[in-house]
């Protein structure tokens, strides 16, 4: 299996794990400015972008499993959306690796349930399965949409993503499959209090997809967290506010530098 990473930048290692459909070419432009500040380690999750998929990944552990060699370290991790989710996975069962975790528009739990009401719908989710058997490009261009529905700047962030889509290629529908079902299944809630590294949990406002409630959460179950609401941003505040997350991103980037760089 191949995990397709792009190092750019110096400074202190920082992975970024990008979310579901997507690839490390989605982050955009503000990239030229963080990479400033840290030496960047840009993922193309397995099955996504140029990356093969591992036939035996089945959930999250097995994701895991295939991303950690990649992941140096001491390293601080950026995680978006399933991103982040993985992140968090990496941390639970690899805590004296990293340095630190940045989760964008992340959920320890991202279907809603009796007990959760931070979250998608099964109902919907499950049409996003459907819909991949019979149209898979309409699905990710609905998933897309989705991501920037409520954002004061959605126009430019979704001419912006749709741009990137096919940069490195298309990915793997076994890919996506499995993503869908790490979706439904995952719940991280339980594993929350044992992750004791620092984290900046960032949300939009108006996520439609991971609802800022679901990021306070998860910053308050996290023992070391701080919660960041990026105001009137959607699911890609990176993208729509590129300024105000790199700002809050450097700043806690500063704060948990290695030692020898402090």
């Amino acid at each position: 299996m191949t995990v397709h990473v792009e190092i750019r930048g110096s400074g202190p290692d920082l992975v970024l794990l990008h979310g579901w459909a997507l690839h490390g070419g989605m982050w955009g432009p503000w990239l030229d400015d963080l990479d400033r500040h840290a030496r960047l380690h840009v993922l193309d999750l397995p099955g996504h972008g140029h990356s093969d998929w591992p036939a035996e990944v089945r959930d999250l552990s097995g994701l895991a499993a295939a991303v950690f060699p990649h992941i140096p370290r001491g390293a601080a991790v950026l995680g978006w959306s399933l991103g982040g989710m993985l992140a968090l996975e990496l941390a639970r069962r690899h805590p004296g690796h990293l340095r630190a975790l940045l989760l964008v528009a992340t959920t320890p739990k991202f279907v809603a349930g009796a007990d959760w009401e931070h979250g998608m719908p099964g109902e919907v989710l499950a049409e996003f399965s459907r819909g991949l058997e019979q149209d898979y490009r309409r699905t990710v261009q609905t998933f897309l949409a989705l991501q920037t529905r409520g954002d004061e700047r959605a126009h430019d962030t979704l001419r912006l993503l749709r741009a990137r889509l096919a940069a490195h290629g298309v990915p793997d529908r076994r890919g996506l499959t499995t993503g869908l079902n790490i979706l439904r299944d995952t719940d991280l809630r339980d594993a929350l209090p044992q992750i004791t590294l620092p984290a900046l949990v960032v949300a939009g406002e108006h996520d439609r997809l991971t609802p800022p409630q679901a990021g306070r959460e998860l910053a308050a179950r996290l023992p070391l967290a701080r919660f960041q609401l990026i105001g009137r941003s959607g699911h890609a505040p990176f993208l729509s506010h590129p300024g105000e997350v790199l700002a809050e991103l450097t700043a806690f980037l500063s704060r948990h530098a290695p030692a020898e760089a402090s």
